[in-house]
């Protein structure tokens, strides 16, 4: 990887496509084919690009400015407590990792599951530490998601790194995979395990950037084998990672609140049993959805985090 900074430009005329690896404001690093990194400027005052963008971008005599986007096949979103903006694009697969302890966040999860589901991108979820003797209520947790169809792999990364490299390597190869987890769960051990210069990856594009310890809080490509390469059709050749700081509270703006049962699996096999077309599945009589959970088919948290995120989005302002 040879990034190329500020006043110096490409000693070759770049190539009109690049990929975002990295974007700080309106500072966005862009990858060329042959593995050139060349630090861009959007022209306008703010940027939408994130990282897995695919751009045209032209060079300048302080290394690049973006001209405009390519079409993107996906895009997840993130909420804080202002506002929701877009953090990855053109995704293959969703890769949340859990554990055991400390305890994770079914609502996170759903939230993740449902984002993924309305932007067409498969989900993974990853539990890891199957070491502790706590693995079991965590596999009891999980048992209504696999048997609502999302795959599920159990792995042992730091006491079993070999046994989580075999199980990861086919998952991952060839894809770009966005890999989330909340804090304790093992994201860094995955990423350290997988990609050995991740550090240095992270403080050269923080120097270039000129952001210091800012980019460390910001979403960045890895590719797995460490080689640089951007297949014509935009896909990695080798796999490639996103990581993104902490759990990204997904943003849902894009939903509305009679999208959201046909975005959960559970909740889509039961509707075509309701009596009404617009049933909203929380109180209606002859409602499939209800009849279901009382068949024990939906669980009791389910149908909260279900209600809890109706009524969230039935208030939404955007």
């Amino acid at each position: 990887m040879t990034l190329t900074p500020p006043g110096r430009p490409p000693d070759e005329v770049a190539p009109t496509i690049g990929l975002v690896v990295a974007a700080h404001g309106r500072h966005v690093m862009v990858e060329t084919p042959e593995g050139r990194r060349v630090l861009c400027q959007t022209r306008g005052k703010k940027s939408d690009l994130v990282v897995g963008d695919h751009v045209r971008w032209q060079v300048t005599g302080d290394g690049g400015v973006i001209d405009g986007l390519e079409p993107r096949r996906n895009l997840l979103f993130r909420q804080d407590e202002w506002r929701t903006k877009s953090f990855a694009a053109n995704l293959d697969q969703l890769l949340v990792l859990v554990a055991p302890e400390p305890v994770f966040s079914e609502s996170q999860l759903t939230r993740a599951l449902i984002a993924a589901a309305e932007a067409g991108i498969p989900t993974v979820i990853g539990l890891n530490k199957t070491d502790l003797p706590t693995i079991a209520v965590a596999r009891e947790r999980l048992a209504p998601y696999r048997a609502m169809g999302v795959a599920v792999i159990e792995l042992a990364l730091k006491t079993d790194p070999e046994g989580a490299r075999a199980v990861l390597g086919p998952l991952l190869t060839g894809r770009t995979t966005l890999v989330l987890g909340p804090s304790g769960m093992g994201k860094s051990t995955l990423i350290n395990l997988l990609v050995p210069q991740a550090a240095a990856q992270v403080g050269e594009i923080s120097q270039a950037l000129n952001t210091g310890r800012h980019t460390t809080t910001s979403t960045r490509w890895y590719w797995l084998d460490g080689a640089t390469h951007v297949a014509p059709a935009g896909h990695a050749a080798r796999g490639a990672l996103i990581d993104s700081p902490g759990f990204q509270e997904f943003g849902l703006r894009q939903v509305q609140p009679e999208q959201l049962a046909g975005l959960m699996p559970d909740y889509a096999a039961a509707m075509g049993d309701c009596r009404f077309h617009n049933c909203s599945h929380r109180h209606e009589p002859g409602c499939g959805v209800r009849e279901a959970a009382a068949r024990g088919e939906i669980s009791p948290t389910r149908q909260r985090i279900y209600g809890e995120l109706y009524e969230e989005l039935s208030q939404k302002k955007w």
